[in-house]
């Protein structure tokens, strides 16, 4: 038996997909919250970094939600791209003071979840995932009940190859 048949055997791919989805979504579910239940506490603090309340209202909402995609596995490839893309903007906009140790480290820190991210958009959620759950309980459905037509499987399950 070959390593690659072990793999799909005990899910192995899948169990790492789903233990890299709470990883990477933790810290902004985290944040999201934090923000949300102490919102005077931010908002005064992203205020002093010129960041108003609609876009502080805006980040909660993307924290939150994105995070909650990618930790449950549903339309994941869309909430690891927004939660990618506003890593890479936290890091260009908020943590450029090199002279600052702890910046810096807060910079490389954005771009490497940025980096996980990417990769997730590409790789997909997995089998652990409610999109794959989902899809599997409206297959199973489709030769019950009154006749409906085949829904086709949302992007973000399965592989995705890319053109080379």
């Amino acid at each position: 038996m070959k390593p690659t048949d072990l793999i799909e055997k005990f899910h192995i791919r899948d169990a790492v997909l789903l233990a890299g989805r709470l990883l990477l979504s933790l810290i902004f579910v985290h944040e999201g919250w934090q923000l949300a239940t102490h919102f005077e506490g931010a908002q005064k603090a992203m205020a002093a970094l010129g960041v108003g309340t609609p876009l502080l209202l805006a980040t909660i909402a993307l924290q939150l939600g994105a995070g909650l995609s990618v930790a449950l596995g549903i339309l994941a490839r869309l909430g690891a791209v927004g939660l990618g893309l506003f890593c890479l903007m936290t890091a260009s906009l908020f943590h450029t003071n090199f002279a600052s140790q702890n910046e810096l480290l807060h910079f490389e820190k954005d771009l490497a979840i940025a980096g996980g991210m990417f990769i997730l958009a590409l790789a997909g959620s997995g089998g652990f995932s409610l999109d794959r759950a989902l899809a599997g309980f409206v297959k199973g459905r489709a030769g019950k009940g009154p006749k409906v037509e085949a829904i086709e499987p949302h992007p973000s399950v399965g592989d995705t190859g890319l053109p080379v």
